[in-house]
């Protein structure tokens, strides 16, 4: 029986009584004062929070997600404080234990991440991981990590805190209580039809776990997650187990443990999980659990017998085996769903809800508030998912590779290899018998490498020297002394025409975009931060059409942003806009030698003064129509074959038979990578994110402040263009050779950190690691600053002498672009 009356009406109603909904609730109610209902199906806790293992750790690959998890452990700390309910928090510590040589470099770089991110984390010898955990059988480590700050809690007194401390705030908490059904007008969900009446809302929070896909479902929203089983122990008391001892993981045996009452909590992540159901799961599960299966946990039990051998004599209490929800890319999701106007998602937490519950909630409560997330949110952002994500049974399959690989080493460029192919190329099938090395970015197979006749077509991972790079080389020099081509047909495209296309366009760039027709503009659209949310180019065709063109994986980020305004911009539909990704092939021709080869396909001249840098012409090469479009993102003469998809593959051939000195080199995505960091190009999502301007990022020069045109951000970069920049976007090389940078490594000036990369690897040309990161400082950076300072990386925590650069590395001094 629900104790409380549903009321008329709440601003905002978040369904799902969990510890993300409790927390949600709790940071609108305290930090926006808002009118809150939270609807939960059966009483708080009864999904997946009430049987979580309870473990708190911080350290993640991402900035802002680190963040979010410190904040959770300061407020685990002091929550009680505040409610009077005891969060059972206590900072135990966390050791990760380290077998072999790629687990211990592993851990080298995780440290170097940890100091980039603040916080404390240090190697550790066996004999110092036995002094800390004496029941553990050290012979075969190399040493540990250990981060003090970690600890572990009890997720139901937490959630239950945080409920109360909602309540204390004025939110109402609804138990036993069921949606039904949302009421949508023009894409606005205005009522919800619940098992106790209708309820009218301004904005809908789903925090409803592992429920959170069917009722994401009942508003036509995609929520890509799995329920997966998962099992742990609870043993009796053990001696030398004490309330203070750390917690463990074990990576390499795939195991992690606890202390619970003087015995030990032990759980783990197998390589083959059994998933729970990918139809609609039953309403009345709650407080429930799975038959115990102990033939599916003995691969743990017996490697936590190899590792602590007092648990062969150790009487266990009982099993838990429950179902917690889990993502395609083991990442949460947060944000405000693309499909609708006004609703909202947190939930998929892949086991570290508990750690993630106070930190998520605080931001996902900001989002809510705003409409707009607070900080650089996007490895966890719903929009980095696309329409095969409603899949539920590709969803399925690759959630489940994502759980088995939870604690596999995280090698740098490491490929999912489930669900593959989904979408292709006309060419996936030439490339691959011509030696493609294929990875996959939102549901798209693209050749990340080609391996010569000889070599296995296959990636070999490792932390220093996977087995591509001598071949990405070959593909990276070709580009600079010959021509390379690129399939880049998965490119996102969206086509813009009507007669309010300029208006949209003018207020949605930062760049200057009111060209002629037949000109491509690169610009970045800003939020009111002045963040920059897309990075794109705007290519002005005939007939007032614009086409824009986007990263693979921002495709329903920025389809949605640029939709979002649309509807804001532009009060008369004089606006047609549609995504033709799969319409349009691009086939990315660069190099020295690429005009001459192309030239002797075309039907019109192709000389500098008839198609200039930032051009582009329609031509017929092999009888069919090509939007040729003269740009580079590799830093040489370059070509972009803009064509209908159908067309694709006759393209191609032409192309190759006009090699007649067999000048092509087929190449791909990684090569593209070390091309663009000799040439300082920026990547969105890594070097450029909404928490970053484009006077931070080094691309003011595409900033139309000069220009009496309105656009979003405009007022911010106008506030501060005149003050001292606070951080500065600058390239780094590094002297010694031997060294792999991948990002996140720490920046030294004068030996005090000033921040840490953002992209790194190796430059080919120039025969150098390079890396791009943020200088920061808050008393202000200033071209003497940076270029007066000593500066070293740390680097798999080594120190290394490193220079700054300003430009690019590699810059021609006969600047083939414009030639």
């Amino acid at each position: 029986m629900i104790t409380t009356p549903l009321p008329k009406h709440a601003d905002i109603v978040i369904i799902g009584g969990g510890i993300i909904g409790c927390s949600t609730a709790y940071h609108l109610a305290k930090n926006h004062k808002a009118n809150i209902v939270l609807l939960e199906r059966d009483r708080l806790t009864s999904g997946s929070t009430w049987h979580a293992a309870g473990l708190v750790g911080q350290l993640r690959s991402s900035a802002s997600i680190t963040q979010l998890l410190k904040y959770s452990v300061e407020l685990y700390k002091n929550l009680d404080q505040e409610t009077g309910l005891n969060t059972g928090w206590k900072m135990t510590g966390c050791l990760r234990l380290a077998t072999n040589a790629e687990r211990w470099i592993e851990y080298k770089r995780l440290a170097t991440t940890a100091q980039s991110f603040g916080l404390e984390m240090s190697l550790i010898i066996p004999d110092e991981v036995k002094s800390m955990w004496p029941l553990l059988n050290t012979k075969d480590l190399i040493g540990a990590s250990w981060l003090p700050t970690d600890g572990q809690a009890n997720p139901s007194d937490i959630a239950q805190s945080l409920a109360k401390g909602a309540r204390m705030h004025g939110a109402q908490i609804i138990e036993n209580i069921r949606v039904k059904h949302f009421e949508i007008v023009e894409n606005w969900i205005k009522k919800i039809s619940t098992t106790s009446g209708d309820i009218t809302c301004e904005k809908v929070v789903v925090c409803a776990g592992q429920w959170t896909r069917q009722i994401a479902e009942l508003a036509g929203v995609s929520v890509p997650l799995q329920p997966v089983k998962h099992q742990y122990i609870i043993t009796e008391a053990i001696e030398g187990v004490h309330a203070d001892l750390p917690t463990l993981r074990d990576p390499d045996k795939r195991t992690y443990y606890k202390e619970e009452v003087g015995g030990l909590v032990m759980g783990g992540y197998e390589p083959n999980p059994i998933p729970w159901i990918t139809d609609n799961l039953p309403d009345d599960f709650a407080f429930q659990l799975f038959d115990d299966d102990w033939g599916h946990f003995e691969q743990h039990m017996t490697a936590a017998i190899e590792r602590i051998p007092a648990l062969e004599k150790t009487g266990i209490k009982k099993m838990i085996n429950g179902a917690e929800s889990f993502t395609p890319d083991g990442n949460f999701i947060l944000g405000r769903a693309p499909e609708r106007n006004n609703l909202y998602v947190g939930a998929g937490f892949n086991a570290f809800g508990i750690a993630s519950a106070g930190g998520a909630g605080w931001v996902l409560a900001d989002w809510v508030h705003a409409g707009k997330a607070p900080m650089d949110l996007w490895v966890a952002d719903i929009r980095r998912f696309s329409e095969h994500h409603r899949d539920k049974h590709w969803t399925c399959e690759r959630t489940l590779e994502a759980y088995g690989k939870h604690y596999s080493i995280a090698f740098p460029q490491e490929e999912y290899d489930s669900g593959r192919p989904l979408l292709t190329s006309p060419l996936y099938s030439r490339l691959k018998e011509l030696g493609a090395v294929l990875g996959s970015k939102l549901g798209w197979e693209r050749a990340n490498w080609f391996a010569p006749e000889g070599i296995e077509p296959k990636d070999v991972y490792s932390m220093t020297s996977p087995n591509w790079t001598p071949y990405v080389a070959a593909e990276h020099k070709a580009t600079r002394v010959r021509v390379a081509l690129f399939d880049q047909t998965s490119f996102a495209k969206f086509e813009l025409h009507g007669l309010d296309a300029k208006a949209l366009l003018d207020r949605l760039c930062a760049n200057d975009v009111r060209v002629p027709e037949g000109r491509g503009v690169y610009t970045q659209m800003l939020n009111a931060r002045g963040g920059i949310e897309c990075d794109v180019t705007v290519m002005h065709l005939e007939n007032g059409y614009y086409r824009i063109i986007t990263g693979t994986g921002f495709r329903t980020h920025d389809k949605s942003w640029i939709h979002d305004h649309l509807r804001e911009c532009i009060k008369n539909v004089g606006v047609t806009f549609k995504d033709v990704t799969e319409d349009y092939s691009v086939l990315a021709f660069m190099g020295p030698k690429s005009r001459d080869i192309l030239q002797s396909l075309s039907n019109i001249s192709l000389a500098n003064d008839d198609l200039p840098f930032g051009h582009i012409k329609r031509v017929k090469i092999a009888g069919h129509d090509v939007d040729l479009y003269r740009v580079t993102y590799v830093g040489e003469l370059g070509f972009e074959l803009h064509c209908s998809i159908r067309d694709t593959a006759a393209i191609f051939d032409a192309l190759m038979r006009a090699d007649k000195e067999k000048n092509i080199k087929l190449a791909g995505y990684r090569a593209i990578e070390s091309l663009r960091l000799e040439k300082f190009y920026r990547a969105w999502g890594t070097d450029i994110t909404p928490n970053d301007t484009p006077f931070e990022a080094g691309l003011g020069w595409a900033v139309k402040l000069s220009k009496n045109i309105d656009f979003i951000g405009r007022a911010h970069l106008e506030k501060i263009s005149k003050a001292p920049l606070k951080k500065k976007l600058c390239c780094f090389t590094l002297e010694k050779k031997n060294i792999t940078l991948v990002s996140r490594e720490t920046i030294l000036r004068n030996g005090k950190v000033v921040g840490y990369l953002t992209s790194g690897g190796y430059g080919f040309t120039v025969d150098q690691p390079i890396g791009f990161g943020y200088v920061r400082n808050a008393e202000g950076i200033s071209e003497d600053y940076l270029t007066s300072g000593d500066y070293e990386l740390i680097v798999a925590q080594e120190k290394i002498k490193a220079n700054l650069h300003l430009k690019a590395v590699y810059d021609p001094k006969n600047t083939r672009i414009f030639t």
